[in-house]
């Protein structure tokens, strides 16, 4: 109930309401599935009957009549809800939390968000085969449909403030070419921090000359002549 509560209250009902698909009044309404999925994914037991029989469970605590707790319902409302629905909301909550970090826990003042990515295995359907192919490395018939994600993450406050999910396999698919769409999570000012995977040039001009400082470390592969340059003393080097 507080996830209902937070999406139904004041500062979310607008966006909420307006990514909202067409839908009858049912027991399994578009305002009541979220929650129950978003509780679904953090509980240790993740089953839909789960979902299904605590939702019944407070229905009954709150004075209600008794539903059914029959899970067929509940997953066909989870299938109808829209992806960018829950993308939007994403975004709107992050930015609500990153917004109302206390300053003490900003570096020097400044806001850093993490960039980093991730792959993630789906069911075996045509459906999802057809979005998220295999890699070439599978063998044909044996693998499963995987997707590659990338997220930016506020450091202060673990908020998710974007994210972006594609193939794993393609032109544009890779963590960098994800994390490209997300730039508008990035404001004047901010300090991006990222593993070695986005140490390169392209990305590093790209967020300099929006006012954004980036934090990498070296890449493996790339060969730092560290005669040349300043010393600034241990581990303290600067080279242009």
């Amino acid at each position: 109930m507080d996830f209902f509560n937070a999406l139904t209250g004041t500062e979310l009902l607008d966006k909420t309401e307006a990514y909202l698909p067409e839908h009858r009044e049912r027991l399994y309404r578009p305002t009541v599935t979220l929650p129950m999925l978003m509780m679904q994914a953090l509980n240790e037991d993740g089953s839909c009957q789960k979902a299904v029989n605590d939702r019944a469970a407070r229905r009954v605590a709150e004075g209600l009549s008794a539903n059914s707790v029959r899970t067929g319902a509940y997953c066909k409302a989870r299938q109808r809800l829209p992806v960018e629905m829950a993308m939007s909301l994403t975004r709107e909550t992050g930015q609500l939390l990153s917004a109302r970090a206390q300053a003490g826990w900003r570096w020097r003042g400044r806001t850093v968000k993490l960039g980093d990515g991730s792959g993630i295995s789906m069911p075996d359907t045509p459906e999802n085969e057809a979005c998220y192919p295999q890699p070439s490395s599978q063998a044909e018939g044996v693998g499963v449909p995987l997707a590659r994600i990338v997220a930016v993450i506020c450091l202060s406050t673990g908020a998710v403030i974007d994210a972006a999910m594609g193939p794993c396999s393609g032109k544009g698919t890779s963590e960098l070419g994800l994390l490209r769409s997300t730039s508008a999570a990035f404001s004047a000012g901010d300090v991006m921090l990222a593993d070695a995977f986005y140490c390169n040039y392209f990305l590093s001009a790209t967020l300099w000359a929006a006012g954004i400082e980036v934090l990498f470390e070296q890449n493996g592969a790339r060969i730092t002549d560290c005669h040349r340059g300043q010393r600034l003393g241990k581990h303290d080097h600067l080279v242009h």
